[in-house]
């Protein structure tokens, strides 16, 4: 299992010293946030520990405290936790404040029908280092990927989180690709690369390619989305699929102009 390598002991480094910021909240929704869709079998605190960077004392007190409020279900046969149901309700309650995710909804199936087999098209926010999706379309077939709501994928090499930071102000984006770089180290020239084309190449034509670097049989456009609605925060769309099914020549004269249309047509109907 891979340990995150910035570690959440410490509030964000904007916001220490911030006598309005309250540290054990902080860490307790960081908690809540290491639990991932394939987390079938649940976590135990050493895991919990590994993926957040907490120690361990912490961690039992945090898992105990959200216990008592059923945000956490504890497995006695296993030593695991599993999230709650008190959790999706909060997860519910955010979609359901966001019309967005009603609205785009319509016009993502209608693209996705248009395009035809493997392809999948979703609407996805920041998730601390990963985007996770809010709605998703797909075509009916065997070999579309499979994410749904809920997934979350890499926010410094996905197409969508390469595209969500192309949507940023420079002073917004600053912080976040500090925090990227002290994740990814060596790697981070490589990787601050694929961001900078994103958003030349979004300022050129509309939306961002990404070939392999994600996964390395996945092919995929974005598009960033700054809704007019002020109470919505930026967002961005993702289609995607295998390699073999969308070679680049079909992303680039076909799907992405697709996708930008979508985006402002999904724009004007959310005014």
């Amino acid at each position: 299992m891979r340990k995150r390598v910035t570690a959440t002991a410490e509030p964000p480094e904007d916001r220490r010293g911030d006598r309005q910021f309250i540290t054990a909240l902080h860490r307790g929704l960081d908690l809540l946030r290491a639990f991932r869709p394939a987390d079938h079998a649940g976590l135990s605190n050493r895991d919990l520990s590994e993926r957040t960077g907490l120690p361990n004392s912490t961690i039992s007190r945090l898992t105990y405290t959200l216990m008592q409020l059923d945000y956490l279900v504890y497995d006695d046969s296993t030593g695991r936790y599993r999230l709650g149901v008190p959790v999706l309700g909060l997860g519910y309650a955010c979609l359901g404040g966001m019309q967005i995710v009603e609205t785009a909804q319509v016009y993502m199936q209608k693209l996705v029908d248009q395009c035809g087999d493997g392809v999948l098209l979703a609407l996805g926010g920041r998730d601390d280092m990963a985007m996770t999706y809010m709605a998703t379309a797909r075509a009916p077939s065997m070999v579309s990927l499979q994410l749904s709501v809920g997934s979350r994928i890499s926010l410094a090499r996905s197409a969508m989180g390469r595209a969500w930071l192309a949507g940023l102000e420079p002073e917004q984006r600053a912080p976040i690709l500090s925090q990227i770089e002290a994740r990814y180290g060596e790697d981070y020239p490589r990787i601050r690369e694929g961001i900078d084309a994103a958003e030349q190449q979004i300022a050129e034509r509309g939306f961002y390619l990404n070939l392999r670097e994600w996964k390395s049989d996945v092919h995929s456009i974005a598009v960033p989305y700054r809704s007019p609605r002020s109470d919505t925060p930026l967002l961005a769309f993702n289609l995607g699929g295998p390699a073999f099914l969308l070679p680049e020549e079909r992303l680039v004269d076909d799907l992405g102009p697709r996708l930008v249309d979508m985006v402002r047509r999904v724009s004007r109907a959310g005014r």
